[in-house]
């Protein structure tokens, strides 16, 4: 156990604040009525300084776990747990020889579950193999096959049930395309051409292509050991890359597009014309900048000529493989983030996405979950100004694959956590009537730090 009276994150605000220690409670308060089709696990992962340190980004730190138990309508328990890796065993993820050592990588970004494995991921070292009560097994490299870290953000074919993903590096290879079968294996690694190290986060998949992210967050070797070590790069450009997964060794089609970056990927799918469509949330460079620039040092108001921070928007590129040519669209101007979606749907058509206002960590936007469809509805249900939610994340009514049901006959699940971190509960809302609010709201015994994306792992 790991335990401490006080812990903080570089001066962050109370919903962001670090917790000092891990707890565990059972037959936690339910308001309303919890469906009874949910029975599984929801695991959310995000940085959490340990006991007396900081630390000089907001997305750097040890990862912790937070899960909620849910089964025949009652919370079964709360516990949280950090991954143990990087600082949190006392190994650099830098050895003394400059190497990086991708094992000891804070794995703090993402937990998903593959094949039999359940993997806390962050995109500069390996996945942590952890159980579904939140033990760190440790550290898997698909039996040495992988070489490269592993993105956080890997994209499963709902199809042939093969998770598709990448790692990129500060140093050649810059970039590597990588698949797992639907039983866990590593079959496929390639290296895809790119002129330097980007910072590339996410990243899409069709039923036929992989779509690449190549912007200009470039490796700077000045920011070695101040956070994060990349930066903007006007002289880079930007340009997504289209490149079959199913033809060993296919090239990649570049399309240049205007300078921005891209934290998630909605969905991408291939149109009856043969075209691939992206949805991503997109940032302008002054956006960017600025949001980068807030999350690199400790936080404080941004002065009043300062442009707009973390104003990311729901964008689509339409790109044709046989024109070469790209045409681009902003499809709301709500500021978003944390796109998803019914996983049965990516890589194909899907009609619903969903995604949260108010992310930003200095935001006076009052948070939302808000649905769009793709016949240009979109509906909200707004939390009010106290309060921030995380990311929705999707869950079918009766189970993933479960016979034939509308695309959005689910629910949503997230941590909504008071601005102050005093207090967290788990939301839980009938996707199909998003407006309505929560069907089920689920009490937590302690404030839960707004963290990055979190996974339903059905029984």
């Amino acid at each position: 156990m790991i335990d401490a009276d006080t812990v903080a994150r570089h001066d962050l605000p109370g919903h962001l604040r670090s917790v000092p220690d891990e707890i565990e409670a059972r037959d936690l308060p339910v308001t309303g009525a919890l469906p009874a089709d949910l029975a599984g696990r929801y695991v959310r992962n995000g940085p959490n300084a340990l006991p007396g340190t900081t630390t000089g980004h907001l997305q750097v730190g040890p990862g912790m776990l937070h899960g909620v138990r849910l089964r025949g309508g009652r919370a079964e328990w709360y516990r949280n747990r950090w991954v143990r890796s990087g600082a949190v065993c006392g190994r650099s993820f830098v050895t003394p020889d400059g190497r990086l050592d991708l094992a000891a990588a804070n794995a703090n970004t993402h937990v998903v579950r593959h094949a039999s494995r359940v993997l806390a991921l962050v995109e500069v070292g390996f996945p942590q193999e952890v159980t579904p009560d939140l033990g760190t097994v440790g550290p898997c490299d698909f039996g040495g096959r992988l070489t490269t870290g592993m993105t956080a953000h890997p994209k499963r074919d709902p199809d042939t049930g093969e998770l598709h993903f990448f790692g990129y590096g500060m140093r050649p290879p810059f970039l590597t395309y990588h698949r797992l079968d639907a039983a866990g294996r590593l079959v496929r690694s390639r290296e895809v051409g790119v002129p330097a190290g980007t910072m590339m986060h996410d990243f899409a998949i069709t039923e036929h292509h992989v779509v690449w992210l190549d912007l200009p967050m470039t490796f700077d070797l000045a920011r070695v050991g101040r956070g994060m070590p990349y930066g903007w790069d006007d002289s880079y450009g930007a340009r997504l890359g289209v490149m079959r997964h199913d033809v060993p060794d296919a090239p990649v089609q570049w399309f240049d597009i205007e300078p921005c970056f891209v934290f998630h990927v909605g969905n991408a799918h291939e149109d009856a014309a043969g075209r691939v469509v992206l949805d991503a949330v997109r940032y302008t460079r002054d956006e960017f900048v600025a949001l980068w620039e807030l999350l690199s040092r400790t936080i404080t108001p941004p002065p009043p000529s300062a442009p707009p921070v973390g104003r990311g928007h729901l964008h689509r590129w339409t790109l044709d493989p046989g024109s070469g040519k790209v045409a681009e669209e902003r499809l709301d101007d709500r500021a978003v983030e944390f796109p998803t979606l019914d996983d049965d749907r990516v890589g194909r058509p899907s009609r619903y996405l969903y995604t949260v206002t108010g992310t930003e960590p200095l935001s006076k936007v009052k948070s939302s979950i808000v649905k769009y469809d793709a016949s240009g509805a979109v509906t909200a249900w707004d939390m009010g100004p106290d309060t921030m939610l995380g990311e929705a994340v999707f869950v079918p009514a009766g189970g993933s694959g479960g016979g034939a049901r509308g695309e959005d006959d689910g629910w949503l699940i997230t941590i909504a956590t008071t601005r102050d971190g005093t207090a967290s509960r788990l939301l839980v809302l009938d996707a199909t009537d998003v407006a309505a609010g929560p069907v089920a709201t689920v009490e937590l015994p302690r404030g839960v730090p707004t963290g990055f994306h979190g996974s339903w792992l059905p029984d």
